[in-house]
């Protein structure tokens, strides 16, 4: 494609991630059953997922940001297959959010812009970078899925089997990554992704 279908496709991909249910290409994880949870456990179940699926935006629009401007074939088809299996994320958590009686955050448009434009920068700093960007990321939000293993409910195991697969997806993803070529990024890159992801978690949570 060039530069225009991209961004073409690019505007697509952020009307349906924002305004549109997605579809997964592989079986929803949560074939298990819930143990008794209050109203409460539902609602700090769901603010939870919600997160989780503001983080799904994040990457559907990352991706997309780092494809449009990565300058080799080869790590935009990585990026594009990442972004691929973010999908099914990204579905996985809104099913599970209907399934607890949840919403989605009101401010995924939001989400989704600002996440396109630091991918496109990413990806314009070079190759290297780019898939620095993208190990580093996904270690993140392994570590921070990992967090949200132990804060969901003992009681909710559908949530559970949806985030872990989701962990040892993201795992695979910076793996792919440092195989291609990441560059490790500077600690100050580093804390700032934390310091804007952490703000990112605490508003969607709740709102």
């Amino acid at each position: 494609m060039n530069t225009l279908d991209r961004l073409i496709t690019t505007f697509d991909l952020g009307l349906r991630t924002v305004f549109a249910s997605p579809h997964a290409g592989r079986p929803y994880p949560a074939t298990v059953r819930d143990g008794d949870m209050s109203d409460a456990e539902k609602a700090q179940a769901a603010a939870l997922m919600r997160v989780n699926h503001v983080g799904e935006v994040c990457a559907q629009a990352l991706y997309a940001g780092q494809a449009l401007t990565a300058k080799n074939q080869g790590v935009r088809a990585e990026l594009e297959q990442a972004a691929r299996e973010e999908t099914d994320h990204l579905a996985w958590c809104e099913q599970r959010i209907d399934e607890l009686g949840g919403r989605k955050s009101l401010l995924n448009p939001l989400w989704f812009g600002g996440a396109l434009g630091i991918g496109a920068l990413a990806g314009l700093l070079g190759d290297k970078w780019n898939l620095g960007f993208l190990a580093e990321t996904e270690r993140q939000v392994g570590a921070h899925l990992e967090g949200h293993l132990r804060k969901l409910p003992e009681a909710d195991a559908r949530s559970r089997a949806v985030v872990e697969q989701m962990r040892i997806d993201e795992a695979g993803h910076a793996q792919t990554a440092v195989d291609h070529g990441a560059a490790p990024l500077p600690i100050p890159v580093k804390m700032a992704m934390r310091f804007a992801a952490d703000v990112m978690r605490q508003t969607a949570r709740r709102i």
